[in-house]
């Protein structure tokens, strides 16, 4: 009787672990997306608005704004800097030569000599420069969290700028180019 209990028990676990459980989502499964406020400077608010701009017009996955009903968490943190920087530099070039010479003499009767001679030259060139440049930088570290609190995905990356847009909107472009590639490669696709 005792070993039908166990026998039954031991089934009973067998059975237990090899049910299946919830399956935390990964980087292939994740549709419903919900967007953290990120932390990091005052433009924050405005990449994390970015980032979902960018997100969205890639119909790849449905952004929330219910924590509840999502796959996955995109946190992190983003920084937006403009500040100037100063340039200077100096040239100058100098050379002086001075020479200088001289004779006198007097008699009693009135006659008298003299001789003098003196010579010079100097060159001198001074020039200088001072400039101001204006620079402007976006920076973002994001990673993609499943419900379990696990990252799945992240990424960190940097902008001065780009030809035709802000340093912000270029770094939250790069955000999205990037995690559409990693779900694209993650499904399994070219």
């Amino acid at each position: 009787m005792r070993r039908a209990i166990f026998l039954l028990f031991c089934g009973a676990a067998l059975a237990a672990a090899l049910e299946p459980g919830p399956i935390a989502p990964n980087l292939a499964n994740v549709r419903r997306i919900f967007i953290d406020k990120l932390g990091g400077g005052a433009d924050s608010d405005q990449m994390r608005d970015m980032i979902i701009s960018a997100l969205m017009s890639s119909k790849t996955f449905l952004l929330t704004e219910n924590a509840d009903r999502a796959d996955a968490f995109l946190r992190g943190s983003a920084d937006d800097k403009i500040y100037e920087e100063d340039h200077s530099s100096s040239d100058s070039i100098g050379i002086h030569a001075n020479a200088g010479g001289g004779s006198s003499s007097n008699s009693m009767y009135g006659q008298g000599s003299s001789s003098h001679s003196t010579l010079g030259a100097g060159v001198t060139d001074s020039e200088s420069s001072h400039s101001k440049e204006r620079k402007h930088e976006a920076s973002a570290s994001i990673r993609l969290v499943d419900s379990n609190g696990d990252v799945i995905w992240s990424t960190t990356q940097e902008s001065a700028g780009g030809k035709f847009r802000g340093a912000m909107a270029d770094v939250a472009d790069k955000i999205a180019r990037q995690l559409l590639e990693d779900v694209r490669k993650a499904r399994g696709g070219p």
